[in-house]
């Protein structure tokens, strides 16, 4: 016999896993607020080797729209500078010669209600991802049913017991989102 709670674990775990892509994207989000996240993916040229910016200098936000890099070998300040202004985040660094100063403009009313209209794209698509999860779940035990692995009994409880897995996975994709939509209105 099949180990139901096996497969509902793997199946969980991949909707984990979709759960905590959609959190990794959402704050990467541009919302008018300085958010150090922004910058994780900003690769420097550091002599010759393409290094995280993370590991070339300090990260603060000492105001809620400005983040502080300080970095840890001056000589690096103007490649800095030119991975920022070569990456999409839209922010023109103001260097001084010792740190970089990223302000991020407020938001204008129409990019805030494009920010939102893509979020809740993002959502959907994350949604989408959790159905598919509990479709190839279901064709699964069906399959198992079919072989006379389970029962019929067994087959249509585990259906709706991951169906209720599903559901709990999409109203918190909903919380998040719908969190996310606030925390843009609000700033």
């Amino acid at each position: 016999m099949v180990d139901l709670k096996k497969l509902y674990t793997e199946e969980k775990e991949k909707m984990e896993k979709t759960l905590d892509h959609l959190r990794h994207s959402l704050s990467k989000t541009h919302i008018g607020r300085a958010v150090p996240a922004l910058l994780d993916n900003i690769k420097v040229d550091y002599y010759g080797t393409e290094t995280p910016l993370k590991q070339l200098c300090g990260i603060t936000v000492p105001e809620p729209r400005m983040i502080l890099l300080q970095p840890y070998d001056k000589n690096v300040l103007s490649n800095i500078e030119k991975a920022i202004s070569i990456s999409n985040l839209g922010i023109n660094p103001q260097n001084d010669g010792k740190v970089i100063r990223l302000i991020f403009p407020m938001l204008s009313e129409e990019k805030r209600e494009l920010t939102i209209k893509t979020i809740k794209k993002t959502g959907e698509e994350n949604k989408t991802g959790i159905r598919n999860t509990r479709h190839h779940f279901i064709n699964h035990i069906k399959k198992l049913e079919k072989d006379a692995e389970i029962s019929e009994d067994e087959f249509y409880s585990g259906q709706d017991e991951f169906q209720k897995i599903t559901n709990n996975f999409i109203e918190e994709i909903d919380e998040i989102i719908e969190h996310k939509i606030e925390e843009i209105k609000t700033v």
